[in-house]
């Protein structure tokens, strides 16, 4: 299976392909569900990257998708401009699933 990226920018596309991962850069919410039905129907694609600004803009759309399909995997990863996740996400994430303060 491989992976798929619909991403918001060209640099992050770019780096990506260089890493050969597909994909393509969409900038409204029509282009993003479009890019989305396209990734689903294809049995090949077992993992979808998405840049975090849409989970941020839509995510209504991403959510739904998420509950109605197993497969593929949609992945939120950050940008060029970093994340909007805390600097410690993982380890709040960590301390809030088992209850232990690392």
């Amino acid at each position: 299976m491989k992976m798929y990226l619909i991403s918001d920018n060209v640099d992050t596309l770019t780096g990506m392909r260089l890493a050969g991962v597909d994909g393509v850069v969409v900038h409204e919410k029509e282009e993003l569900y479009q890019a989305l039905q396209k990734a689903m129907s294809d049995q090949s694609i077992g993992i979808v990257l998405l840049t975090e600004r849409f989970g941020k803009e839509f995510p209504d759309l991403i959510d739904e998708i998420k509950l109605e399909r197993q497969m593929p995997l949609l992945i939120e990863i950050p940008d060029r401009h970093g994340t909007g996740r805390k600097k410690d996400f993982i380890t709040s994430y960590v301390n809030e699933a088992i209850g232990l303060k690392l």
